[in-house]
């Protein structure tokens, strides 16, 4: 792929105009920066809880099929995503005026109402609010970047980037594996549990977390900006970042094909019960733990934030085709090693839009990163979903359980075009590797 092809001659510009000096002591930012990884896995380890019960959920609310109810888990997805898309660049706008915490405590008490919502849920009616009210707060992830960017140097962001990742991955370790053994117990039994979980989450925030955004570097909540379309607007005068916003957006509409399909498609395909659907998203977990905290930061130093995410595009797409081809359960397993390098690709063009951020607009850029991405989501649910009843049901003239995964390795290619148009617009100095 293109990633063999080039050679950086210097890195992309990292404003050097920007203002160096951090806002906290340096046990401050030790001890911040650990909170925010605490807070994420947590928030994943919850999240991942309800994940291998949601096609038994569904079957239950409808009593449909897991074939037919698998259409209703993309709706189910897209409602989240539209909220989240709507609500993402006004939360980071907030944090940008207000600071991370209080945004951060909101959002995490929030999640916390959704799975209680979920875990009492009689009918579809009330899983629709859940997810809603969960997609209009998610703010946590997007301003756990932008109190990420606030506490480490532009040089270093990659790697801290990458440690966010790692937390996603121990906690995709436990919270899958765990709910897939309470839902052999009860089907609601996760939902409490990631309800508890949240509950723990919120105190340690509200007892331990500071302030990571310093009152003279926070800027006026402006209203035609705090938007998806203000900001997108915003940041397409700014060709050092809107095209790896589109790149962002292509692979994460791509990437839906997980959180979509995967446990529809184990319970389809492999007549997987809920404690093995748990246990597969686990190892996905482990790959990624592994990969985001002990390849990342080698990675961007050895190669470079460019190269390295050129590496995580091809491998993405190179895994999702041999999902997509796996007709055993044991081949599946062979491919998520691989598809874990896909992970370094969003840390790596997150570190380089974040560098090309004025810092009173981190929150703000974390907000549009999210809303590009959940974009996506609002359409690619129901597509990958859609594909996956379309070729998986009785009566397809192809039965082909892996079709979805399939979309997904195209698009997840397709996204280097506009990658690599971001890359030229920052006027990267590349030559070929036998100059």
């Amino acid at each position: 792929m293109l990633h063999f092809l080039v050679r950086e001659r210097k890195p992309i510009d990292l404003a050097p105009n920007r203002a160096q000096t951090l806002a906290m002591s340096g046990t401050t930012h030790k001890n911040a920066f650990m909170f925010v990884l605490v807070t994420v896995m947590l928030n994943m380890i919850g999240f991942g809880l309800i994940i291998p019960v949601i096609p038994q959920l569904l079957e239950e609310l409808t009593g449909r099929t897991a074939e037919e109810a698998v259409v209703w888990g993309g709706i189910l997805t897209t409602t989240y995503a539209l909220m989240n898309f709507l609500a993402g660049p006004t939360l980071g706008a907030l944090s940008d005026r207000f600071g991370r915490r209080p945004v951060l405590l909101a959002s995490i008490f929030t999640l916390c109402i959704d799975f209680l919502i979920m875990g009492f849920a009689t009918s579809l009616i009330l899983l629709f609010i859940g997810r809603a009210l969960a997609g209009l707060s998610s703010a946590t992830i997007s301003t756990a970047n932008a109190y990420i960017a606030d506490v480490t140097a532009p040089e270093d962001r990659g790697k801290a980037f990458g440690m966010i990742g790692a937390a996603f991955g121990i906690g995709f370790i436990l919270g899958p594996a765990i709910g897939g053994l309470l839902g052999e117990i009860h089907t609601r039994l996760p939902f409490f549990a990631a309800a508890a979980l949240s509950i723990i989450n919120f105190l340690y925030g509200a007892f331990v977390l500071p302030e990571s955004l310093a009152p003279e570097k926070r800027r006026s909540f402006d209203l035609a900006r705090a938007n998806p379309f203000g900001a997108f607007k915003h940041f397409s005068k700014l060709p050092k970042v809107s095209w790896f916003l589109i790149a962002v957006g292509t692979f994460g509409f791509a990437h839906v094909v997980f959180p979509a399909t995967w446990s529809f498609h184990g319970e389809i395909r492999y007549d997987w019960s809920s404690g093995e659907i748990g246990a597969s998203l686990a190892f996905v977990g482990i790959g990624a733990a592994v990969v985001q905290a002990g390849l990342m930061g080698r990675f961007i130093k050895k190669f470079g934030e460019v190269r390295t995410a050129l590496f995580a595009l091809s491998m993405g797409t190179l895994s999702l085709v041999g999902f997509g081809l796996a007709s055993a359960p044991w081949v599946a397993y062979l491919f998520i090693p691989i598809s874990s390098l896909a992970g370094m690709a969003g840390p790596s063009v997150n570190a380089i839009m974040s560098q090309q951020t004025p810092e009173d607009a981190q929150g703000e850029l974390q907000g549009a990163i999210a809303s590009v991405q959940a974009l996506g989501m609002i359409i690619a649910p129901i597509i990958m979903t859609r594909t996956l009843h379309e070729f998986s049901k009785e009566t397809a003239a192809i039965n082909f359980g892996g079709a979805a995964f399939i979309l997904a390795a195209a698009l997840t290619a397709l996204a280097i075009i506009p990658f690599w148009r971001g890359v030229k617009a920052n006027r990267v100095d590349l030559v070929p590797l036998d100059a």
